[in-house]
């Protein structure tokens, strides 16, 4: 799979050109490991993962090679040789693996060139540091609503969205969290992609319905390469939440 843009946004001219690795399985060779060569071991549908992918786009860090991994069938090397823990995302640098997505979203930012994503005015790191607390929150209610009857899904869900529409308002300098493209917006945008198929899908809500600064904000990432390179299949996003629902029954 090919990706090959260059985008333009705010001041700087970002290199979205990137190759993607074929999925691997049990089945899989690994790749060299422990080359030299960064890796970004992911899944595909993962918005974990997909976290620290936008983030790598983002930057421009077209080193650091994507290496998808089936979740379903996991190659044993991954646990044995790459990542104890056998999740994603994990990444291969300088001869350690380092996982959980949102250090690693600092970590990209401390330990390589390109964009900052966390913010150096002191307002902004303090509500970078509270909306990226806010994402467990967000996930879990969001989690729980999904599993409730229709007739509980907006009074479990709707005051996170709620959250996210205030926090929107925050800053008058652009359309995202902290008004310019950041940390914050990687956090959120897997996740908020996703609830913005299956809710319409399986529960009649629309998570921008009253919100408009939300429904901005989803407008405004889709401007974004770095992002929509990454997104996920809608259908196996609603395969996935189709089989959660079926185990809850």
């Amino acid at each position: 799979m090919e990706f090959t843009k260059n985008v333009f946004y705010g001041t700087m001219l970002f290199d979205c050109s990137h190759s993607i690795l074929p999925v691997l399985n049990s089945k899989s060779e690994p790749p060299p490991l422990f080359d030299g060569t960064p890796r970004l071991y992911v899944s595909l549908t993962c918005p974990y993962a997909q976290r620290v992918w936008i983030a790598r786009n983002y930057k421009g860090l077209n080193q650091i090679q994507i290496v998808p991994i089936d979740l379903q069938d996991r190659p044993a090397w991954y646990k044995e040789k790459v990542y104890p823990a056998n999740k994603v995302p994990s990444l291969e640098h300088n001869g350690k693996v380092t996982g959980e997505s949102l250090d690693l979203l600092d970590y990209l930012d401390n330990n390589f060139e390109g964009p900052k994503l966390i913010p150096m005015d002191p307002e902004k790191k303090e509500a970078a540091n509270e909306l990226l607390k806010y994402t467990d929150t967000l996930t879990k209610n969001a989690f729980i609503a999904f599993s409730k009857p229709d007739s509980g899904v907006v009074q479990e869900s709707g005051p996170a969205f709620d959250y996210l529409e205030s926090a929107l308002g925050k800053f008058a300098d652009g359309p995202f969290f902290l008004g310019q493209f950041s940390v914050v917006d990687i956090a959120y945008a897997p996740f908020v992609e996703r609830f913005q198929i299956v809710f319409p899908r399986f529960k009649n809500y629309d998570i921008t319905d009253d919100r408009p600064k939300l429904l901005k904000w989803i407008e405004e990432l889709h401007k974004i390469d770095a992002y929509t390179a990454t997104k996920a299949d809608p259908e196996k996003i609603v395969e996935t939440y189709k089989k959660r629902l079926v185990s809850r029954l």
